[in-house]
């Protein structure tokens, strides 16, 4: 009964989790007002702040010393800092800008881009059905950039980042949350360094001119880049992978209806055709993981 409500709770979490992560484009809309890089440097400092704090409480003053002391995790953990903010830098922008659909394709793709590292990086292997998922995929890009003349850039810089970072953060092998800690410490100083610069030089306007209801936004960041991980993490030890690995679309599938229904963002029948691809092949690709999921399962209970 305890194993059954912990797995439930679990699920509620990691639902509450993606779709905090799908949400994210109606609070940057809230701050259109502010340059993107000054909304990345604000989400650093007070994310760093808040993690920060957490671990202490947590794990004492000692986490940042057992974190750092895993192999090559100092300079691996600065590297992942520096591609998250990259990721979040370009996602802020491209929300702002007016490109949510595209940045859903993204995150829509991110979990096939991350297979391909996986053979790349990993040599793992993959099935006949995987690959059909992959060739998909890539079809619906190659459509998506004979149509438009160029590929989605977008999508393509939130895909890479995005997998590059999830493929650093699995060699380096370190507790989700205390590795973001490391990395918004990394980050920390740049980032304030940059917000002062900003404020001595006229183009930055905290707590003197945006007013009180954007400064608390700005502050709130933090929390909207803990509060989901530190869910997320709560909840891959307690639900299967496999179903984690489902309910991860309920973030991208949020954001494209918000791009479209929303903010009217253009999604034409030539763009439906690639994301029809795009789709099919994540269907294919999630329907063969959970049914190899399962039969792993049944195989350990035999056993």
């Amino acid at each position: 009964m305890n194993d059954h409500a912990s797995v439930r709770g679990g699920l509620w979490v990691a639902a509450a989790s993606f779709v905090l992560w799908g949400l994210m484009p109606l609070y940057w809309h809230l701050l259109k007002i502010v340059p993107s890089l000054q909304i990345v440097m604000h989400r650093i400092v007070w994310s760093a702040l808040l993690v920060a704090a957490w671990l202490v409480w947590k794990q004492g003053r000692s986490w940042l010393r057992a974190t750092l002391a895993r192999p090559r995790a100092a300079w691996m953990l600065a590297l992942s800092g520096t591609l998250i903010a990259f990721n979040w830098g370009l996602y802020v922008w491209a929300v702002n800008a007016g490109h949510v659909v595209e940045s859903s394709l993204g995150y829509f793709i991110n979990p096939l881009v991350s297979v391909l590292f996986g053979v790349v990086f990993l040599h793992e292997r993959l099935n006949r059905v995987q690959w059909l998922s992959v060739a998909l995929a890539a079809t619906g890009v190659a459509w998506l950039t004979w149509q438009y003349g160029q590929p989605p850039w977008i999508a393509i810089g939130l895909a890479l980042s995005f997998a590059l970072y999830g493929l650093i953060r699995k060699l380096v092998a370190v507790d989700s949350v205390s590795g973001l800690g490391v990395e918004s410490i990394y980050l920390f100083l740049p980032a304030l360094a940059v917000l002062l610069w900003t404020e001595t030089h006229g183009t930055g306007h905290f707590a003197s001119g945006w007013g009180l209801g954007v400064d608390a936004l700005l502050v709130f960041c933090g929390v909207l880049t803990a509060l989901p991980l530190i869910g997320f993490a709560y909840a891959v030890r307690r639900v299967p992978l496999s179903v984690v690995g489902l309910m991860q679309y309920i973030a991208p599938t949020i954001q494209f209806l918000l791009g479209v229904l929303v903010f009217g963002e253009a999604f034409d029948r030539d763009r439906a055709t690639g994301f029809i691809f795009i789709w099919v092949a994540l269907a294919i690709f999630a329907i063969d993981g959970m049914l190899r999921a399962r039969r792993a399962t049944v195989a350990a209970a035999a056993a």
